[in-house]
């Protein structure tokens, strides 16, 4: 009878202590990690409440996979290969620029989709067409209010902008002093900036670094030469990166040569998934868990 009573007391506080432990872990569990703004570009403080950066994952290798973000650039102006890459079976970033017969229907869709939608942003080249750019550049001639403005007025343009990239921009992205206005532009608005690296003097990574932003940027342009032999080439040095790397950041584009890419791109998808999962380039953002960007 005694052992009978022991036994129950054992079976008992074990019930009390697993019940403790399932609710304790329920509520200690993350709120949430950032939701970056749609089309509204503010975060309110309540829905922007983040894990304990030191929080160890549960199981880390359910979520050791690597990432490969993909943007496709040049949006909002009926480019060709915009209607095969919004039809893509995996999640893409599509940057979009702005003020174009496209630029609001793009966006749209995209996000419809479940894309990550950016606003790829006219910026003075050090060469280069100047019809290239597009309404709405940045020029290093501009004054600083004329660049904030400039900003503000391109992201209320683009709906459902997560983040902001460079279109050209060689020039723009090596001067300190207007890097810096759109940045702080970006983090008023909650939103990043993704350097496209159109200048290996880029000092945008310094500034984001400096500000408190996340410091993402391209790692391999897909469709630099126009061919299929070097689009899929370059789909290959994706693979390869992977191999050595977390995460990848790649950057192709519609127009002349979209329809290659978006081809290039479908066939490889079965391929890369075997290196890493396509994800937004919000969730790279993400993952750096910058406090400072959260609430500036």
């Amino acid at each position: 009878m005694a052992k009978d009573k022991s036994k129950n007391k054992l079976i008992g506080a074990a019930r009390r202590l697993l019940t403790g432990t399932v609710l304790c872990g329920f509520l200690a569990g993350p709120v949430s990690s950032y939701a970056l703004p749609e089309n509204n570009h503010h975060i309110d403080r309540k829905s922007a409440v983040m894990a304990n950066p030191d929080t160890k994952l549960a199981n880390p290798k359910a979520h050791s996979k690597k990432k490969l973000a993909v943007i496709i650039d040049d949006l909002g102006n009926k480019m060709e290969g915009t209607d095969e890459i919004l039809s893509m079976p995996v999640k893409l970033t599509v940057a979009v620029m702005p003020f174009l017969q496209t630029t609001q229907e793009d966006a749209k869709r995209a996000h419809e989709k479940g894309y990550d939608v950016l606003l790829h942003l006219p910026m003075e080249p050090k060469r280069g067409r100047p019809e290239w750019l597009g309404p709405g550049a940045i020029l290093t001639k501009m004054s600083d209010q004329e660049v904030r403005k400039a900003v503000e007025a391109a992201i209320d343009n683009v709906p459902y902008a997560v983040g902001i990239n460079n279109h050209m921009g060689s020039k723009v992205t090596a001067d300190e002093r207007i890097m810096s206005i759109v940045l702080d532009v970006c983090k008023e608005r909650g939103l990043f900036f993704v350097d496209s690296k159109t200048n290996y003097r880029s000092i945008v990574g310094k500034l984001c670094k400096q500000k408190g932003l996340p410091e993402v940027y391209n790692h391999i342009f897909l469709d630099d030469v126009a061919s299929t032999a070097h689009i899929s080439k370059q789909v290959g040095k994706v693979s390869e990166w992977l191999k050595s790397h977390d995460s990848c950041v790649t950057i192709g584009h519609v127009g002349s040569r979209g329809k290659k890419t978006a081809s290039v791109l479908r066939n490889s998808i079965h391929t890369l998934r075997q290196e890493a999962d396509f994800v937004g380039v919000s969730d790279l953002a993400r993952e750096q868990r910058k406090l400072d960007f959260i609430f500036p």
